[in-house]
């Protein structure tokens, strides 16, 4: 089955609200074994609507919309749909029944164009809303077929996984099994080149590299007769490939880099400190996201003038004047301080140049030291971005401390 996700409303088109409906829809339909081809985003016109559905069934089987089931005049999907397939929309009783209890449940008055809403396609399935007023519905004619949900995320979502999930189910062929590796440490290019012979081969399982942000992921899936089939054609795809690249994976579960850190450092019961000059505790508060690190988390230090480092973490003056604030010498003493300061197994610490200014020939905007003592163990890590970008340059260098620290504690 092949399907066409259309997200309807005219707000979406002005960017007044932001369509979180398609990706959910996506990741749920690919799993039920549906191929999602096509992603539109229609505003409120019957007209432009109808030849967005029209051109989605030359090529898809299944269309899945959101939005446009309201009360308002502007809320075309029902008529639309029913249309295209052929079918006409009556009163449906139940729908408003609901509609009718919903408003007296909150103590309102229901307005008479609330009763549009539960004017349904006569042949469909109709999808109740517990959330909410719009009905949704699933409407199958001549090899066509037509998922229709509400728009507002909290009612789509639970309209999905009550009705919509179900009925397709029972039409979907197959399923698709999924794994997704996330790495650190290689560009997706050098990522497709190595790998560059299984992705040309590919039939089933498939790969697929995406970028995001200094950091690399690849889906492996496979789509078969049963869950046990695809799991396993997805396992045996993961090994070849952890051959070529386990260096740089960091978790197969589409976990993020902060996650991975935090799971390591609570199951290993590592106390830890940070000391931040260039990226301003946006290290801290990566790992303070997640929940349970309170169990070992001692504290977040950001160092930012030479007066904090000396002050807060001892770092030697003459270790400043000698090599500059940003080298590897001051993130090793900020790092040493900190541990003598605070006791905690792990210090990790970071000093740099996140521009635009500051930067000379020899330390050039995105150049970044970065510090971690466990134990006693030390070590110490340079990275030059070679990046205008303020913003960037902050977060590449907390992904590159959260890798640097997940090497030294998994070792």
């Amino acid at each position: 089955m092949k399907a066409t996700i259309i997200s309807v409303g005219t707000e979406l088109l002005f960017g007044q609200t932001t369509d979180t409906n398609s990706v959910y829809l996506s990741r749920q339909l690919q799993l039920l074994g549906i191929d999602v081809m096509y992603h539109h985003t229609v505003g409120d016109n019957a007209a432009r609507f109808r030849r967005i559905l029209e051109l989605s069934y030359d090529d898809c089987d299944l269309v899945v919309t959101t939005g446009g089931l309201g009360p308002t005049q502007d809320d075309l999907t029902k008529e639309t749909v029913a249309e295209a397939l052929g079918d006409a929309l009556a009163p449906d009783p139940a729908s408003l029944a609901s509609i009718e209890a919903f408003f007296a449940r909150i103590g309102r008055e229901m307005t008479d164009n609330n009763r549009k809403q539960a004017l349904l396609p006569s042949k469909a399935d109709i999808f109740p809303n517990r959330e909410g007023t719009a009905p949704g519905f699933a409407l199958e004619t001549g090899g066509r077929a037509a998922v229709c949900l509400p728009g507002p995320p909290r009612e789509m979502t639970a309209m999905f996984e009550r009705s919509a999930r179900p009925w397709l189910a029972g039409r979907a062929e197959g399923i698709i099994y999924h794994r997704t590796l996330r790495t650190f440490g290689i560009g997706e290019s050098a990522l497709e080149a190595a790998l560059e012979d299984l992705i040309s081969a590919q039939t089933d399982p498939t790969l697929a590299t995406y970028a995001k942000e200094g950091e690399c992921s690849l889906r492996i899936a496979s789509k078969r007769a049963d869950a046990a089939e695809a799991q396993r054609a997805v396992a045996e795809m993961q090994g070849a490939v952890m051959d070529r690249i386990g260096r740089y994976v960091y978790s197969d579960s589409d976990e993020e880099l902060a996650q991975v850190v935090a799971g390591r450092l609570i199951e290993r019961g590592l106390s830890i400190s940070s000391a931040e000059s260039c990226t301003g505790g946006m290290f801290a508060a990566a790992l303070t996201d997640i929940p349970g690190i309170s169990a070992v988390f001692d504290r977040g230090i950001v160092a930012y003038s030479d007066r904090a480092k000396t002050e807060e973490l001892g770092v030697p003056r003459e270790t400043i004047e000698r090599h500059g604030a940003v080298s590897r010498e001051t993130a090793l003493a900020m790092a040493r301080g900190l541990k003598a300061l605070t006791g905690s197994r792990v210090a990790v610490s970071v000093t740099g140049i996140a521009g635009p200014e500051g930067a000379t020939d020899e330390k050039p905007v995105g150049l970044a030291h970065m510090a971690c003592v466990f134990d006693d163990r030390e070590r110490c890590e340079e990275i030059r971005t070679r990046n205008v970008s303020r913003v960037w340059n902050r977060r590449y260098a907390v992904l590159h401390m959260l890798s640097m620290l997940l090497r030294e504690i998994s070792d």
